[in-house]
């Protein structure tokens, strides 16, 4: 496993600790996105390119995007605020005897933490209140901070424990005396294991299915002196070895195969002259449609294998389609696209201000690709280069309008869709 990228969302403080913590760990890269007040989260976040994993340094400030992180299916770890964390503050303040363990209110993730912690200290006092984040996304600061601004008001309490940033702030400017609950170190490694954990069990787990449909087209049957079939089984065998695919004979003249990344990886590499579909041509006697299919699951994957055979249809000779997960169709795979080279150096020089260099580079990935649709990780894979560099390439490539958007992939369980481009 290469360096694992961790968009880490906190306040400076909190990102001080947490760079100080992995700064000798090679394999971790942390991307600082540090913000002010909670508000400023939900448009950061959406600001922020596809990373391995988002880790929230809080537990209440990500209640504010929990919605867009589950419905960008987002891998995320918060660090945990737990009883530990309590039950340490209510020991500091016995030792610091700013306060008795009475006339308190707390606020915590959750109310049953409180009770548990004064339970295990054998403390019934009636005069410890509590309130929670809540079950509402996005949480509710004003609602947390009148709850403890009320209970000071009545004379009901001396001191306030939070575990909110904003809630301190707000209470330090209503001159209500309050302490923030600290996040232990113990907390923040254990964030960062589970971050690790997260994504090696993604890229162990959730890498796309690819499936592929074989099928001698309807109306054709085989000249009496040759044995087709038999070629046609032998041919996909040898593709499937390969690419480390299985290989599934459905009838005499129909074929399905499942793979992953390396089948992928070879029709990424062959879009333009598709090796499987000249010996198909060459050596099997009867024209062959052939349906490749994306998908995060099996099923998935071989029902967009089903819509790119469909799409063969059009042809009356031996071709192939191929359907991502967004059910976009690319193809038909290895028949050669005319890309205008000269209109598009000029275009990467004068608009998106590309070097030489990198020019004759994107000329060719263009080419090797057959002019279909690619990700910031295509680029990146081909140019041998990060995904950041990739996409400030990207960035110049959109703003000269040499390049636009077509769609979106979703490689992967969880995590951002890749957005798709096409050269203009």
């Amino acid at each position: 496993m290469g360096i694992i990228k961790i968009a880490a969302f906190g306040r400076k403080e909190s990102i001080d600790r947490l760079l100080s913590y992995t700064k000798d760990d090679s394999h971790i890269e942390i991307i600082p996105i540090v913000y002010h007040h909670v508000n400023e989260i939900a448009d950061l976040i959406d600001h922020v390119i596809y990373y391995d994993v988002y880790l929230f340094t809080e537990a209440f400030p990500y209640r504010f995007v929990e919605h867009i992180v589950k419905d960008k299916r987002l891998p995320t770890v918060t660090v945990v605020y737990d009883e530990y964390m309590l039950l340490t503050s209510l020991f500091h303040l016995l030792l610091e005897g700013k306060a008795p363990l009475k006339r308190l209110s707390i606020d915590a993730v959750s109310r049953l933490q409180v009770k548990k912690v004064l339970k295990d200290l054998n403390i019934q006092s009636t005069d410890i209140y509590s309130i929670d984040y809540g079950k509402s996304s996005p949480a509710d600061v004003d609602r947390i901070v009148s709850f403890h601004q009320e209970l000071w008001n009545e004379g009901k309490i001396d001191y306030v424990l939070t575990t909110v940033y904003d809630v301190s702030e707000r209470l330090n400017a209503l001159n209500i005396p309050n302490k923030r609950i600290p996040v232990p170190i113990i907390n923040i490694k254990d964030a960062i294991d589970r971050c690790v954990s997260l994504v090696q069990l993604n890229q162990q787990t959730n890498g796309q299915i690819v499936a592929g449909y074989f099928r001698v087209k309807q109306g054709h049957s085989p000249p009496k002196e040759r044995t087709p079939y038999d070629n046609l089984q032998t041919i996909l065998g040898e593709f499937a070895k390969q690419t480390h695919a299985s290989l599934v004979k459905i009838s005499q003249n129909e074929y399905v195969m499942f793979g992953t990344e390396e089948i992928l990886q070879y029709i990424k590499r062959n879009f333009r002259e598709f090796p499987l579909l000249e010996d198909l041509k060459q050596h099997v006697a009867m024209p062959i449609d052939s349906g490749f299919g994306l998908g995060l699951n099996a099923k998935q994957a071989e029902m967009h294998a089903k819509l790119a055979l469909d799409a063969c249809r059009q042809s009356p000779k031996t071709c192939c389609y191929l359907v991502n997960d967004q059910q976009e169709t690319i193809g038909p795979i290895g028949v050669k696209k005319h890309v205008d080279t000269a209109k598009l150096y000029q275009a990467l020089i004068h608009k998106a201000r590309l070097n030489n260099e990198t020019s004759y580079h994107f000329i060719d990935f263009i080419t090797l690709r057959n002019n279909e649709p690619f990700s910031s990780h295509d680029v990146a894979d081909y140019y041998r280069v990060t995904k950041r560099s990739a996409e400030r390439t990207i960035n110049k490539l959109l703003s000269g309008n040499v390049i636009k958007i077509v769609g979106e992939e979703k490689p992967y369980t969880r995590g951002r869709p890749r957005k798709l481009y096409k050269v203009e």
